[in-house]
């Protein structure tokens, strides 16, 4: 009882402190972001991290203490105590919040957890219902969460950096009208961490951690939507090299999953005959990757892109504007910004 009588002093009179101390750190990391001390930047991250609390840590840690009770015999009171967290947290899921599916600062998923929410779920919504899955990839700070939140309206986190860590997988109820062309009853979306994340780079397995998120993700999708912001090109080598890997996987288990590329911050997307260059030479990209990446899972069979993934280069390329029409401060925001999403997820 003394602690309860405490704890909303204490709230009170910590929470500016925590406010202020948030917002200077996210100064800091602006001013810092594109310093060339990688130590500096990794510091202030972890500062950022450790100041910042969200539904998703709340659900994390009823995932670790459903996990850790599963340890206990079935008949001990702690566990059957705890039983009903699975169904909580899927009646949550239906009211829209995220679920997170990879712990991003242990790169773990609690199996046990994630399989009983998702078997609630299944309980709570009709036995035939359809889900159809769509997953976003890309490099970090490309704009992968403002995506999603801008084709579906919904409301990932969005921030400069390393913003979303892990996976998070967020569930939207399909209307009456829609059913009819998506020939599902509910669309699952799934948020994921930024491939080729400076904070990993540092890392011996950062490759190994970036494929093995690629590949899961890729994995649970109906569609995946390739995150390519144009002042990242250098980088979208790379990440094309995880994804076509990804997608090699999935054709040894019978998968062929769509694929739709999204290019942001476009400067002409009404330029039809320079997008047309711009698509011929991803595909050529593509192939090219597609045909290394078969010969080192030895699969040599696979000779282009489409063998793999279902992708038409006229259907699958989306062309997204830069913010501003124009230079800032003074110019207005461009109208596309908000109808070229939308148009793609219609699509």
């Amino acid at each position: 009882m003394e602690i309860e009588a405490k704890q909303p002093h204490y709230l009170s009179s910590q929470s500016p402190a925590l406010l202020v101390t948030l917002l200077s750190v996210r100064e800091q990391y602006k001013k810092k972001y594109n310093s060339k001390n990688k130590e500096e930047i990794k510091d202030i991250d972890r500062k950022l991290s450790n100041s910042s609390l969200g539904t998703e840590h709340f659900f994390r840690e009823m995932g670790q203490i459903y996990e850790a009770s599963v340890s206990l015999p079935e008949t001990d009171p702690s566990r059957q105590q705890l039983q009903h967290l699975p169904k909580l947290c899927a009646q949550l899921l239906l009211d829209g919040f995220p679920l997170e599916l990879v712990d991003g600062d242990a790169s773990n998923i609690p199996l046990r957890w994630v399989s009983d929410v998702l078997s609630q779920l299944n309980d709570l919504v009709s036995p035939k219902s359809k889900i159809l899955v769509v997953t976003v990839l890309g490099v970090q700070s490309t704009g992968k969460s403002t995506l999603l939140n801008t084709m579906f309206g919904v409301q990932f986190a969005v921030s400069s950096g390393r913003c979303t860590r892990g996976a998070f997988m967020l569930l939207i109820r399909i209307n009456e009208d829609v059913k009819k062309v998506l020939n599902c009853d509910f669309m699952m979306i799934i948020d994921t961490e930024g491939l080729k994340s400076p904070e990993l780079a540092q890392l011996d397995d950062s490759h190994e951690h970036d494929n093995e998120l690629a590949t899961l993700v890729v994995g649970l999708s109906d569609i995946t939507i390739i995150n390519i912001a144009m002042e990242n090109s250098t980088e979208m080598k790379d990440i094309l090299q995880i994804v076509v890997h990804a997608f090699l996987r999935m054709k040894e288990v019978g998968k062929k999953p769509k694929c739709q590329f999204v290019h942001q911050n476009v400067s002409d997307v009404s330029a039809h005959e320079k997008n047309l260059r711009d698509r011929k030479l991803l595909l050529q990209q593509l192939n090219e990757m597609t045909q290394a990446a078969a010969k080192m899972e030895k699969k040599e069979e696979n000779k282009s892109f489409t063998d793999v993934m279902d992708y038409s280069p006229d259907t699958g390329n989306w062309y997204i504007p830069g913010l501003w029409n124009g230079n800032p401060p003074m110019a207005p925001v461009n109208a596309g910004v908000d109808h070229k999403p939308v148009d793609c997820s219609q699509a």
